[in-house]
């Protein structure tokens, strides 16, 4: 069963999530859809956990990648009050950083991934080393970076939340989930948005459910990338020794992994992205972001093959193309994550698409569900 709501012209989406949100998969899942800044759908159904306790409303879902896109919002917010500089380099906020030649890699090669600075596996001995965040940005700071900056996109998949947000943490003195909630959570009047999860917001928190058979099919995948020395740079960034134990364990919402363990409602990401369609006008009716940082955010950097998913992202800052099965939307933007939750904004529609899910499906780099759901939601936009 299907709860919340839909407006007529959207039937379609909540159609596509009947199916995309199969209890033969089991868990559960909910997608938002604004238009025009109406929110038009709020869906939900399953169960949020192994004992069967039904999703709700305000249930989360660790969202994997997905959450690069909320931190690039937050950082944004930081430029459009004068506290960053996109182009500035580095080093000028983390002083540590210039070490191995890397004094030339300025903020904006960190947030559309030419930085060269994939690398997490090598740098950090085993996962858990993650949860200790002066340890991995000291690592970090030590590293030399794969290729001079600007040369290439190379999609920091991991190390992402640390580059960035170790910036936000020296330019705020706050940590990175503190900043979400200052600059995006509470301006837009959002809730179930966190990086990581404390033990009040766990009361919310879905559990992943990883099947067996995804386990072995991920492990073929590695297995398979692991003979072909071209794929380096992808095990480089991704398969750092023990990683799935700890995305497996509840430890991993004690830390701050803000590439990768966001905790969102699909309402909340999908509002965040209404205001950035909208050119940073929040659904209340009051500016967010200024349009020339929308604008600056938003327009493509580059279309060439990304060096680590081998594939054109078509990369923004922070944001990639937002894709459906109609086709990449020309002026769409968001970001989608492992496990299958995703969300984009596409100005030219005003229309913005959440969804979120706690039954990690497809493979690391591909899951049909999002693309799903947003085709169906340009359809509701076409015909309203």
């Amino acid at each position: 069963m299907i709860h919340g709501f839909v407006h007529p012209d959207f039937g379609g989406v909540t159609e596509a999530f009947r199916r995309v949100a199969s209890h033969k998969l089991g868990g559960g899942a909910a997608v938002a859809v604004f238009h025009r800044g109406e929110l038009v759908v709020d869906a939900w159904t399953g169960t949020r956990n192994g004992g069967g306790e039904p999703w709700e409303r305000m249930t989360t879902a660790m969202s994997f990648s997905t959450t690069k896109g909320v931190v690039a919002t937050a950082m944004h917010r930081l430029r459009d009050r004068g506290l960053v500089d996109y182009d500035a380099p580095v080093a000028e906020y983390w002083p540590e950083f210039a070490q191995a030649g890397k004094g030339a890699i300025t903020v904006r090669h960190l947030l559309n991934h030419t930085a060269g600075m994939h690398r997490m596996r090598g740098v950090v001995a085993e996962a858990h080393d993650l949860l200790d965040w002066d340890l991995t940005c000291a690592e970090l700071a030590a590293a030399p970076a794969a290729w001079s900056p600007g040369v290439r996109p190379g999609y920091h998949g991991i190390t992402y939340g640390f580059l960035v947000g170790e910036v936000m943490r020296r330019v705020t003195g706050k940590s990175v989930d503190q900043n979400i909630q200052d600059e995006v959570a509470t301006p837009l009047g959002l809730h179930g948005m966190s990086i990581g999860a404390s033990v009040e917001r766990q009361v919310h928190l879905s559990d992943l459910i990883v099947g067996m058979g995804d386990v072995a099919r991920i492990e073929r995948t590695v297995d398979k990338l692991a003979r072909v020395r071209a794929i380096t740079p992808t095990l480089d960034a991704f398969f750092v020794p023990g990683f799935d134990q700890l995305i497996g364990g509840s430890r991993v919402y004690d830390g701050e992994l803000p590439a990768l363990n966001g905790c969102f409602t699909a309402r909340s990401l999908a509002a965040m992205y209404a205001a950035l369609a909208n050119g940073g006008t929040a659904l209340d009716g009051s500016r967010y972001l200024s349009a020339e940082t929308v604008a600056t955010a938003t327009t493509q950097q580059s279309r060439a093959r990304d060096a680590v998913v081998f594939f054109p992202m078509r990369w923004r800052l922070g944001y990639h193309m937002a894709a459906t099965f109609r086709g990449v939307l020309p002026k769409g933007f968001g970001h989608f994550g492992y496990g299958g939750s995703g969300a984009w904004a596409d100005p030219e529609r005003d229309l913005a698409v959440g969804f979120v899910c706690n039954r990690v499906a497809g493979s690391p780099f591909g899951d049909q569900r999002f693309l799903r759901l947003g085709t169906a939601a340009v359809r509701g936009a076409a015909a309203r």
